[in-house]
């Protein structure tokens, strides 16, 4: 805008002081001049093509003449700098720069916690709607404007603070948060292993104390992301394979584990049991890898069908796609159990189940989907399992963000039968239905449950069965189940409810969301807590409590005495 306010300037210059050089006269017809700010004025309203008469005397000829020089020469200078100023705010640069700031305000303005979305694709753009639905905000970074059009055109109860560029630059990162109070965590997510690894390593380097999430699907940037101490490396074919091998072998863990970390409200289902025998996979990349290697570890035979041996170093399988009768003959399809899809080509992988099930209408069938766009294909085709890596992926982040504490619990959960999940699940069941329950983690300090920490320190026993209990009525129990229990470092599943707690302890919930809402009652009246307990109201002054203390202590006196 330099030229255009220096052109303007000039122009005004010269048609005010020319102004006040041509000769004029008054009523009288006395020779008059205009003074410097009766002729600003009067260029001011002419230039920007206002108008408002001959003041204050009516102009000579030569005034006249001046005006009509002044009218072409200054409003031309002002079509100039307008149109500088809308060619200005249509420039790209200028548009990133305000967009980038308008963010930066917006993130700084967040009071309540949030977490970060690097990458709005099929995973964000899912893990985003879950987050948003539980009333968590979020702030997201994209590098595609096209997505990032999508995200706007959504109707998310919160507003989403989103910017389109690259997440692995350090300044985008300081933009969308990273170092923000309220920040809890980052999840990279994007569909590139190497644009994750940057995000992940970024995070950790400006606040090594935030929670991390990042998809990575090759092993090397896995082990890059673990040695720069990403708190969660999440490779949805690695977790697929687990969730079938557990599907096979304990369908209890299976079910638990994917109750626990489904959306809160959805319905469960229950899935089909895989069958044993022998199972033919098409595809040997990433994914028929974690799929063979789980399957074997449940002895299950594999049969492997594979269109680039050299490229995936397949060294025992058969060479084909698995979209030909013959190469799924020549992998025994007649006395086959199941057959696995697991190509990244959609269309290909519809191709070979449709083409099995007329060989063998009795195989198990288990395709994967590659792209969300192709959902109703799969939803017409009905395959007895489908795996969608974002699916997967966003449900396992959903259930880190939200409670943390869930992961410990999910590997603890591994080490037990099946029988001892199914014992759970039952009970699960009688306390909040067959409705995916809410979970949550209780810590016992004096700012997350200052009622218990308070009677805690007075010297009064608390146990779990307290929590556990309506504050409404105290015969009743809530709709919750106590999951895990960790003191000092050691994890105990499923407490029994006579657990006496101490400060410091961390405990994970699951149940109804009623229950959830009114737990906090709980913890942080101490009033209600000590009704709770013993049934008695308290008076609520600090009086009452000095005494309490003071009774309580002298009856631990003179306890030895009297035995």
């Amino acid at each position: 805008m330099r030229a255009p306010l220096i052109t303007v300037i000039v122009s005004y210059t010269i048609a005010i002081v020319g102004l006040t050089l041509m000769p004029g006269a008054d009523h009288q017809g006395n020779p008059w001049h205009m003074s410097l700010f009766e002729a600003f004025y009067v260029i001011s309203y002419t230039a920007t093509t206002i108008g408002f008469g001959e003041v204050p005397f009516p102009y000579s000829d030569a005034q006249r003449l001046w005006m009509t020089f002044s009218i072409y020469f200054t409003v031309i200078p002002w079509f100039y700098a307008i149109g500088k100023i809308i060619s200005l705010f249509q420039d790209p640069a200028l548009k990133q720069a305000l967009t980038t700031n308008s963010f930066a305000r917006a993130v700084d303005h967040l009071h309540e916690p949030f977490f970060i979305v690097s990458g709005y694709g099929e995973t964000g753009s899912l893990l985003v709607k879950a987050l948003d639905h539980k009333g968590i905000r979020v702030v997201v970074t994209e590098m595609n404007q096209d997505r990032v059009n999508d995200l706007e055109l959504e109707d998310y109860q919160f507003d989403i603070p989103v910017l389109c560029a690259d997440a692995k630059m350090p300044d985008t990162l300081l933009r969308a948060g990273v170092r923000h109070p309220m920040c809890k965590g980052i999840a990279a997510l994007t569909d590139n292993d190497h644009v994750n690894l940057a995000v992940a390593v970024a995070a950790k380097l400006l606040n090594p104390d935030l929670m991390v999430l990042a998809r990575a699907e090759d092993d090397e940037v896995a082990a890059n992301m673990a040695s720069f101490g990403t708190d969660h490396i999440l490779n949805p074919y690695t977790l697929f394979g687990d969730q079938l091998g557990m599907e096979v072998h304990a369908i209890g863990t299976y079910l638990l584990h994917k109750w626990l970390t489904g959306v809160p409200g959805d319905t469960l289902t229950l899935p089909k049991v895989p069958p044993i025998g022998k199972w033919i996979i098409c595809g040997y990349g990433r994914f028929g890898k974690a799929v063979v290697e789980n399957l074997e570890r449940e002895q299950i035979t594999t049969v492997v069908i594979e269109a680039d041996p050299e490229l995936t170093h397949c060294e025992n399988c058969i060479v084909g796609s698995g979209t030909e009768a013959a190469t799924l003959t020549e992998a025994g399809i007649e006395d086959a159990v199941g057959i696995i899809a697991g190509t990244n080509n959609d269309i290909n992988n519809l191709s070979i189940v449709m083409t099995a099930q007329k060989m063998n209408p009795n195989l198990f069938v288990v395709v994967r989907k590659n792209r969300r766009f192709n959902e109703p294909l799969f939803e017409h085709f009905n395959a007895d399992i489908s795996m969608d890596p974002s699916d997967i992926i966003a449900h396992e982040c959903l259930a880190r963000m939200i409670t943390p504490m869930m992961t410990h619990f999910l590997k603890l959960v591994r080490t037990q039968d099946n029988s001892w999940a199914n014992q759970l699940i039952s009970r699960l069941v009688g306390v909040v239905g067959e409705n995916v329950p809410d979970a949550w983690g209780v810590t016992v300090d004096a700012e997350h449950s200052p009622a218990v920490a308070n009677l805690i320190a007075w010297g009064l026993p608390v146990t779990l069965d307290a929590l556990t209990r309506d504050p409404g009525n105290r015969t009743q129990k809530l709709d919750l189940v106590p999951l895990m229990l960790v003191r000092s470092g050691e994890y105990t599943l499923l407490p029994e409810v006579t657990e006496k707690l101490h400060v410091g302890d961390r405990l994970l919930f699951c149940g109804s969301a009623m229950a959830k809402s009114i737990q906090p009652i709980t913890l942080s009246n101490h009033k209600t807590l000590t009704w709770i307990i013993n049934g008695r109201e308290i008076a609520d002054g600090w009086l009452w409590r000095w005494m309490t203390r003071k009774i309580t202590r002298l009856r631990k006196s003179r306890k030895p005495a009297s035995q």
